[in-house]
C-alpha cells in the first residue's frame, strides 16, 4: 500500500487508514490461506483482476466488489456487524 503518514504511525489509535490497512492485510492473508492467487480470487468473485490487484496495493475498491470478495473468502457475515453497536449518548442509557 502507498506510504502515507497516519496518526496511527505515532499514536496507537484507530484511524480510517489503520482500519483500511488492516482490512487489506486480512483479505490478503485469507486469500493466501485459501491458496488463491489474485487472478483466482478475481475469477471466483467476478471482480476484475485489476481491481483485486489495486485493492491489495492501494486499498481502493468499490463496496460491492469488496462484498463479492468477502463472499469468496467466507467473510460475508463480518459485514453484518457493521454499525450494530448501540450509540450511548448519556450514562443513564448505558
Amino acid at each position: 500500500m502507498e506510504n502515507k503518514y497516519d496518526l496511527n504511525d505515532f499514536v496507537k489509535t484507530i484511524t480510517e487508514q489503520s482500519v483500511l490497512n488492516g482490512i487489506v492485510e486480512r483479505v490478503r492473508e485469507r486469500r493466501k490461506e485459501l491458496k488463491l492467487s489474485q487472478k483466482g480470487l478475481a475469477q471466483r468473485s467476478g471482480v476484475s483482476y485489476a481491481s483485486v490487484r489495486r485493492f491489495e496495493i492501494t486499498g481502493e475498491i468499490s463496496f460491492n466488489s469488496l462484498l463479492k470478495i468477502a463472499s469468496v473468502l467466507n467473510a460475508l457475515t463480518d459485514f453484518e456487524k457493521l454499525f450494530n453497536t448501540e450509540i450511548v449518548s448519556n450514562l443513564k442509557e448505558y
